[in-house]
């Protein structure tokens, strides 16, 4: 099953289609996003998917500190960009207090990871980083299976505007360094190919 895109009226409020996203009953077990003002609704993710994000939630925990969290289920608004995304895996700090209890400020996000699914693997390398850019998300790591030249895993940093600066890339069966504040290598050699 590939993603269901939901028009919308272009003279809405981005209020308004917040509203609509937390108000609608939306199919159990689908992954519902605003991504660039369309709203998304995607199937869940397959096994292969699951195990890699399983993989790297258990080894950011090992690292991360008490009053950080990791999250595969939270939602992050990019008003800016028309967004309201959820990344496979969040790693932020425990916010206070939020305005919502659907949805943090991207830009409370220290990491966001994404794992790439066959039906919406572009909104992963194109859409969605641009939106974590814009938000000031300081790293932001892709974990292609689908990627033209084979499975690969890039780290993105030092967002400028709407753009990341590639900090490394490595092919499925390599290791991949996250830098501080996780300090954590990631072998993508445990990681399933589909």
């Amino acid at each position: 099953m590939s993603a269901l895109t939901v028009s919308h009226d272009p003279e809405q409020s981005w209020d308004d289609l917040v509203r609509f996203w937390e108000e609608m009953d939306w199919p159990e077990g689908s992954k519902v996003e605003i991504i660039e003002g369309i709203i998304t609704v995607s199937p869940a993710p397959g096994v292969s998917h699951n195990v890699i994000a399983s993989h790297i939630h258990r080894r950011l925990y090992s690292v991360i500190p008490e009053d950080w969290e990791v999250f595969q289920t939270m939602a992050i608004s990019v008003p800016s960009r028309l967004g309201m995304l959820i990344p496979d895996i969040l790693v932020t700090p425990m916010p206070e207090h939020t305005e919502a209890d659907t949805h943090i400020p991207a830009p409370l996000a220290e990491l966001v990871v994404e794992v790439t699914s066959k039906s919406n693997a572009r909104h992963d390398r194109v859409s969605k980083p641009a939106a974590y850019a814009t938000a000031g998300i300081p790293l932001y790591l892709l974990v292609d299976r689908w990627a033209p030249g084979g499975p690969t895993a890039t780290l993105y940093g030092e967002p400028r505007g709407d753009v990341y600066r590639t900090l490394s890339a490595v092919k499925f069966g390599e290791k991949l360094k996250l830098p501080a504040p996780f300090d954590l290598v990631i072998d993508t050699g445990e990681f399933p190919e589909d």
